[in-house]
């Protein structure tokens, strides 16, 4: 008898395990010919409460690190993609994107990816500074990571959109807790499994998997998150904004996704501003003199 082909179960990556979703409820995804491709996890309210949890323990080990470590473990993350360009690029044609289409499109979240290492030991310079002030002190500022960071990605460009919501969080030291593509959920399931596999410690990114209506409320109310970021509609926008109001946490995010061409526009510039939104301030005023 003809031998059946053992298809994957797909998982969510949390805590740098592979989990199903917490009610074991799923969803199915069809591929680019309407064929059905496999049962996705849909997470819950719950998941993303657990997934906040897991992030808050590894966040201070994450934080803790040195500027240069982070930046070497980015670019390890790199390292790991590039040889599984191939299975990326299958990844993104399952939603019907043609293949020289797909190929760019890893391609730049594989470059993305290095461009975010190089920064991780840089931005302080341009973002801390020495303040001049009229009194006997030197006072100076320094940045530190917020914490926990909610993350929604966008269904454009689900492999490059998430990466550049997520990088900028953990090139800060923070870490993250995201809301994957609805509508593509399955190249953010091949980036878990790739993630699994590099120096990233498990638990700095959280990958749930499901529809918005469930969790982005959740996302936006939830009193241990410090700041939100992403690609939203306007209405996923005002939900963010009025449930960030309840717990004063920031708002950071973007209409579209920045282009697969970065470097013909303001990317590498915004690229610095995008850290800082997911930075904290500290200011030291020290004695001089008598």
């Amino acid at each position: 008898m003809p031998r059946l082909t053992i298809s994957k179960t797909p998982k969510c990556y949390v805590g740098g395990k592979f989990i199903r979703s917490e009610s074991g409820r799923t969803f199915p995804l069809h591929d680019a010919t309407g064929a059905f491709f496999a049962h996705v996890p849909q997470c819950t309210r719950k998941d993303v409460r657990n997934a906040v949890e897991v992030a808050a323990r590894a966040g201070a080990g994450w934080a803790a690190r040195s500027a240069y470590n982070r930046g070497q473990i980015l670019y390890r993350l790199a390292e790991m993609l590039e040889p599984r360009t191939k299975e990326l690029v299958e990844a993104l044609k399952l939603n019907g994107l043609p293949s020289a289409a797909a190929k760019a499109e890893v391609v730049a979240t594989i470059d993305r990816v290095v461009h975010y290492a190089g920064w991780a030991d840089k931005y302080e310079q341009l973002l801390g500074n020495v303040n001049p002030v009229a009194s006997p002190h030197f006072n100076f500022t320094v940045t530190e990571p917020m914490g926990v960071i909610g993350i929604v990605a966008p269904d454009d460009s689900p492999l490059l959109g998430l990466l550049t919501c997520i990088l900028p969080a953990i090139t800060a030291g923070n870490s993250v807790v995201v809301i994957t593509a609805e509508t593509a959920p399955y190249p953010a399931i091949a980036l878990g499994e790739m993630l699994a596999t590099s120096d990233l410690p498990g638990g700095v990114v959280n990958l749930l998997t499901g529809f918005r209506q469930e969790m982005v409320p959740t996302l936006a109310t939830h009193a241990h998150l410090r700041a939100i970021g992403g690609v939203v509609d306007s209405a996923d926008r005002k939900i963010l904004e009025i449930g960030a109001a309840e717990s004063v946490k920031r708002v950071k995010v973007l209409n579209a996704v920045p282009p697969l061409d970065w470097y013909a526009g303001d990317g590498p510039q915004a690229s610095l501003y995008a850290i800082q939104d997911f930075l904290e301030y500290k200011t030291t005023w020290h004695p001089v003199g008598a």
